[in-house]
């Protein structure tokens, strides 16, 4: 699998519209270069932070964002993980993110599990989803997430215990906890021996610094590849069948003795 995360920049300084404009100027650098994944990060068109524009900016799945990528992952011939967005719903809102296959259908999607409450507002104004997901592709099963989730492993065990060789997870991770992010990606990656894809942003919202450092681990915690801290997209080709082959060689998780 050939595999691009666009590590975007996000600030204070654009609207979502220009946002917009600039994303799909990025992708239409990317056509012709033959790719079977792309990814977005978290929130990355509203801007994690802007809480007060949260509901102003909340769509279905009928909305913008499927609207305009759907195109993309046709014209492009790939996988296209949408990055999350603010979902509006009957009951609520949610920070809800997509997956599109290369004809552009949606195969599935996510609803963030864990809300971030520390200093933030996302607990307060969204609702949280209530199940993991395990997506099929022409790959493998793919496991999503999104940013804070990363803190909890028990989702990450859930969904390796159904299938999962490789997690995506779309974020919006901040600088001041940088060691942090890079310590979970390696780790959630590492202890369910599974690749892990996590698309980070960059750019700076009300004094909040996004981390950059996006990055594909290997399932035996490797970073294979790494984005430093300004907007880039990193790339590799990778075989999602080394995830099953290491699980053999090193039968970790089948000597798993349950507790409690």
């Amino acid at each position: 699998m050939k595999a691009a995360l666009i590590q975007l920049r996000v600030s204070s300084d654009e609207i979502p519209a220009e946002r917009w404009t600039r994303v799909e100027r990025i992708l239409s650098q990317l056509e012709g270069e033959p790719l079977d994944f792309l990814m977005l990060p978290e929130l990355w068109a509203v801007g994690f932070s802007n809480f007060e524009q949260y509901a102003e900016e909340a769509e279905t799945l009928q909305g913008t964002t499927l609207l305009r990528l759907i195109p993309w992952a046709r014209r492009l011939h790939c996988h296209v993980l949408t990055g999350s967005f603010v979902e509006k719903t009957r009951d609520g809102m949610y920070n809800t993110m997509a997956l599109l296959d290369t004809n552009g259908f949606l195969l599935g999607t996510y609803r963030k599990m864990h809300l971030f409450g520390f200093d933030s507002r996302e607990r307060e104004l969204l609702k949280p989803g209530n199940k993991t997901s395990e997506i099929y592709t022409s790959y493998g099963i793919l496991g999503l997430a999104t940013c804070y989730d990363l803190r909890f492993p028990e989702q990450f065990r859930h969904m390796t215990e159904r299938g999962a060789t490789a997690f995506v997870v779309s974020a919006a991770w901040p600088k001041a906890r940088l060691e942090d992010w890079k310590l979970f990606c390696r780790v959630r990656a590492l202890e369910n021996q599974s690749f892990l894809l996590a698309c980070n942003h960059t750019g700076e919202i009300d004094g909040c610094a996004g981390a950059g450092h996006s990055m594909i681990v290997a399932p035996d915690g490797r970073i294979l590849a790494e984005a430093g801290e300004e907007e880039e997209i990193i790339r590799l080709e990778f075989d999602m069948n080394e995830a099953q082959r290491f699980r053999r060689e090193f039968p970790a998780l089948r000597d798993r003795v349950p507790v409690g």
